[in-house]
């Protein structure tokens, strides 16, 4: 991995994020920690990550609340790509967290195998 820092969009009160910051902490990886309510990331980010990972649904929470009531389920398959990126950079609840963007790849969720072999 190429020593630019590692941007980590999360919510504290994420049980999964924390236990990716523990991670990295552990690891003395240096990164960026960016609320995911306050700053989302951006559409930028959120195309280049749909890119790497394939699928535009991997980037939703689904098991969050907004993405639950909000019947996300229903209006995905009604709006097109760029009406779901700029919901997603405005809702940073409706992304998957934690967010990590890195020079060139992009993860969602933290699995520490598919963490490993990134960082």
């Amino acid at each position: 991995m190429s020593r630019s820092k590692l941007k980590v969009y999360e919510y504290s009160g994420c049980s999964t994020c924390r236990n990716a910051l523990k991670y990295l902490n552990s690891k003395k990886i240096q990164f960026e920690q960016l609320p995911i309510r306050e700053t989302p990331p951006s559409v930028s980010e959120l195309k280049k990550a749909k890119q790497y990972l394939g699928d535009i649904k991997k980037l939703f929470n689904t098991s969050g609340k907004d993405y639950r009531e909000g019947n996300w389920k229903e209006k995905l398959s009604k709006l097109n790509e760029d009406q779901i990126y700029k919901e997603l950079a405005a809702n940073g609840n409706l992304v998957k967290r934690p967010f990590v963007v890195g020079d060139g790849w992009y993860l969602v969720g933290f699995k520490e195998a598919e963490w490993g072999e990134k960082i």
